[in-house]
């Protein structure tokens, strides 16, 4: 059973002017639509599963300064020891009881992942991510977690690693690759590398492409644009995304372009 969650609102990536008053703006993690989602009493009994492979967590090979490997993506990509891996027998066997399927499983903890990100616990959500990856590494929904757990906590270069790594198995998802996207130009402002933009431009069609009424893919690529300072063809699409939902346009966004360039087609002063 695959949840598909929806983001409920995208925001503007932040240029530099507004990161000070805007920190960790750029993606919105908080989801909805849970298809999976339990009454309150079964989901705490599920949840104690994922308790069992923290419990097995040894030092150095599995720690990066200090860090568990639990709460590092996809358990820190390092070999494992012989008691995290029976750890990890355990959980799969308890999750094979409980689920009907292991895809299943792994939707259930990236729908907690995504619960534990709205509620600010970045750690416990990076290791309900992990279990998900674990229970199947082919849900784009625990590398896309991931993603979002490394941007919040400033790892741009994680973050666009991993989702990197959900696009691979969901090539198609607008909202995915606009998050990629994203981050990519967040990560390009503050390590100007012009290969970033010219990737995060790449993504923003690719987008547009697949779903071209997105206001807020467009609106990316207007940021896109007034980095590259081609103010007419920022001017363009961000002319493109009001016409399309007045609701994603950002004001602040907005002042920057008009201090930049006047609007040619003279709707904003």
């Amino acid at each position: 059973m695959n949840v598909r969650m929806n983001l409920i609102q995208w925001t503007l990536v932040a240029l530099p002017f507004l990161s000070a008053a805007q920190p960790k703006q750029l993606i919105i993690s908080a989801r909805s639509g849970d298809s999976i989602r339990r009454n309150q009493p079964a989901e705490k009994s599920l949840e104690t599963i994922a308790h069992q492979p923290t419990e097995s967590v040894s030092t150095d090979a599995t720690e990066t300064a200090g860090v568990s490997a639990t709460i590092l993506p996809l358990f820190g990509e390092r070999p494992k020891t012989a008691e995290q891996i029976d750890a990890e027998i355990h959980f799969l066997n308890d999750c094979d009881r409980n689920f009907a399927s292991r895809p299943e499983a792994s939707d259930f903890f990236a729908a907690r992942g995504w619960d534990y990100v709205s509620s600010g616990q970045l750690d416990t959500a990076a290791h309900r991510f992990n279990l998900s990856w674990l229970l199947n590494d082919h849900n784009a929904d625990a590398y896309w977690g991931l993603g979002v757990v490394c941007y919040q906590k400033n790892q741009l270069p994680n973050a666009i690693r991993m989702l990197k790594k959900g696009l691979a198995v969901a090539d198609s998802n607008v909202a995915l690759i606009t998050d990629l996207a994203t981050v990519e130009i967040k990560h390009y402002q503050e390590k100007p590398t012009p290969d970033l933009l010219t990737e995060a431009e790449e993504f923003l069609t690719h987008a547009v492409s697949l779903s071209p009424d997105n206001a807020g893919a467009i609106q990316k690529l207007s940021v896109v644009y007034f980095l590259k300072a081609d103010y007419p063809k920022a001017w363009d699409y961000f002319h493109q995304a009001r016409n399309l939902d007045l609701s994603v346009l950002d004001l602040s966004y907005l002042n920057e372009l008009l201090a930049k360039h006047p609007d040619p087609k003279r709707v904003f002063k």
